[in-house]
């Protein structure tokens, strides 16, 4: 496609996205009038949904919740209760008469001998797309206007977090179409839904994912982002909307939804889900978590789906003693990475006010995000450490773990020189392994802790660490995360979800289920960071990275 044919669908694409916010009104009274379902599978289920999960019917618990019906919620269940399946093959027999099942989960393709990675990965783009214009009635499925890319595997819709870096490596492979595609998609979800949910499917509508909508913006104008931010200023402040309700009138030291009044009043947010049930993707095991923690089962499921928008799921960031699921408390946590975008997102909405002439807009955002830095500094900053972290605001203590959510505040430009200074020495003493950033210094087993290492992670490092003249640190990290997809993709010829970067050459594991390739933000991440260093464009070993610098004379040898 050349420049010229590429500008013009860009133009068109907006032009029939301005047309059609002028028609929401109509078309979501529309939707509702429909037989489209906005209820989760396991509210029009019930009793069927509750069985087949806890019988264990299918291996992995999403596959009956994106299964489509035949009939209407009511006749189904009617016909369940008549036949009264009475043994696990005969409910599994009841449900394939009256569902269809999601397909096998097929791999990525995988390329022939000497494909290099970059191609590998420009490749992958087309087979990752999907589109859902239109949804089967009563199905988990939710509607969009344009294409999108899923992450990969068993993840067949599209996710909130994980596309603003899929969207990274889209954009260095010249698909500014999908990238457009995308964050119309995303306003699309605000303007319909009041907010970006974790996912695409009915029973990720109580919940959101890290706020990541202005960086998307952000990406459609590199050279002009306060323009693409006045462009989107409406769906920005809905979001923003979402974030802050409640936030009026909030005595200190009481919380509503995913607002926090600090011991001072100030306002700081947490992870929430507006649900305190089992997840319909993951019933079994949040039931059987229930039982064995002998907690009350409401706040257990809360504190579950709370981090699940973390997009955290799961790790010792959330967990009460640091070590084990059954005392996970998320809502009792002000995270450092989910304030740090809020910060992110407010001067965002500074930025496009301004543009447009709104003095009185940009300035409430102005005040807004120097209040949350000031109480940022208050509250997350452990000046005596040198370090960002969590904070649980029930008990007005610090949370004790070290994790790669202190690389945020760097992300969004929110802290001093000195601060940002401090930050690299404790990554690179503390969290920089073999192959890349890893999340926690706890090893528990969950994916999020070590010696696991994600692609996100490795980007907001090195994206932070760059934009405050960590240079050295930053092409480290980049060059080592190469080393270690490069590694794994030389084996399989895959690129999965997660690595261990404390061993490199080696999957990440852990986890509610299997290991998944594809994988969205790999590809978008990887290709992203050899676009900036193409000197590691393949390398296989830290051996053959930058000796380190000044700034992680400390690190011990690999």
């Amino acid at each position: 496609m050349t420049a010229y044919r590429t500008r013009f669908r860009a133009r068109r694409r907006g032009v029939l996205y301005a047309l059609w916010l002028s028609l929401l009104p109509i078309a979501s009274s529309l939707s509702r009038d429909t037989g489209t379902a906005r209820e989760p599978p396991q509210v029009l289920f019930k009793d069927l949904f509750v069985a087949v999960q806890s019988e264990h019917i299918y291996a992995d618990g999403k596959a009956f919740a994106d299964a489509v019906p035949d009939a209407a919620p009511k006749d189904i269940l009617a016909q369940y209760h008549a036949e009264k399946p009475a043994s696990p093959a005969a409910l599994k027999q009841f449900v394939e008469a009256h569902f269809v099942l999601p397909s096998e989960v097929a791999g990525a393709p995988s390329p022939p001998d000497r494909v290099s990675i970059v191609a590998h990965i420009d490749g992958l783009w087309d087979a990752l797309t999907r589109s859902s214009t239109a949804a089967p009635a009563y199905s988990s499925l939710l509607t969009l206007p344009q294409p999108f890319v899923v992450p990969g595997g068993r993840f067949r819709e599209m996710y909130y977090w994980d596309s603003y870096f899929t969207m990274l490596g889209l954009a260095i492979s010249g698909r500014h179409d999908l990238v457009q595609d995308m964050v119309q998609n995303f306003a699309y979800l605000i303007d319909t839904y009041g907010h970006v949910p974790n996912g695409t499917r009915t029973y990720y509508l109580s919940r959101s994912q890290p706020p990541f909508f202005f960086a998307m913006v952000g990406l459609i104008k590199r050279d002009d982002p306060a323009g693409a931010f006045a462009a989107y200023l409406g769906p920005l402040r809905r979001e923003y909307a979402f974030w802050m309700e409640g936030e009026h009138g909030l005595k200190a030291g009481t919380a509503h939804r995913r607002v926090v009044a600090m011991a001072d009043g100030s306002i700081l947010n947490r992870f929430w889900d507006d649900r305190d049930t089992p997840r319909d993707e993951s019933y079994r095991e949040d039931t059987e978590l229930a039982r064995s923690s002998k907690r009350p089962a409401p706040q257990l499921y809360r504190d579950i789906r709370a981090a699940a928008e973390s997009g955290w799921d799961f790790g010792s960031r959330w967990f009460a003693d640091g070590r084990t699921m059954e005392t996970i408390d998320t809502t009792e946590i002000v995270p450092v990475d989910l304030n740090s975008l809020l910060f992110g997102l407010e001067n965002a909405i500074h930025a496009g006010c301004e543009r447009r002439g709104d003095a009185a807009c940009a300035s409430e955002f102005a005040r807004r995000a120097g209040a949350r830095r000031k109480s940022i500094d208050r509250y997350l900053w452990d000046a005596a450490l040198g370090v960002y972290r969590d904070y649980r605001w029930t008990k007005r203590l610090a949370v004790a773990p070290l994790s790669a959510a202190t690389l945020y505040p760097l992300f969004v430009a929110l802290p001093s020189r000195p601060q940002a200074a401090a930050v690299a020495k404790i990554t690179a003493r503390e969290l920089l392994g073999s192959g890349g950033i890893v999340t926690t210094t706890v090893g528990t087993g969950q994916q999020w802790d070590s010696p696991n290492g994600w692609a996100p992670v490795q980007w907001i490092a090195v994206s932070g660490l760059r934009d405050y003249g960590e240079t050295t640190l930053a092409a480290v990290i980049a060059c080592r995360w190469i080393a270690n997809v490069n590694d794994v993709y030389a084996q399989s010829g895959k690129l999965v979800e997660k690595y261990d970067v404390v061993t490199i050459g080696r999957s990440g594991g852990g986890g509610e289920y299997p290991l998944q390739d594809g994988f969205g933000w790999t590809n978008g991440v990887t290709r992203k960071l050899i676009e900036l260093y193409p000197e590691d464009a393949a390398v296989t070993t830290p051996a053959a990275c930058p000796a380190p610098g000044s700034a992680v004379a400390a690190l011990p040898p690999q």
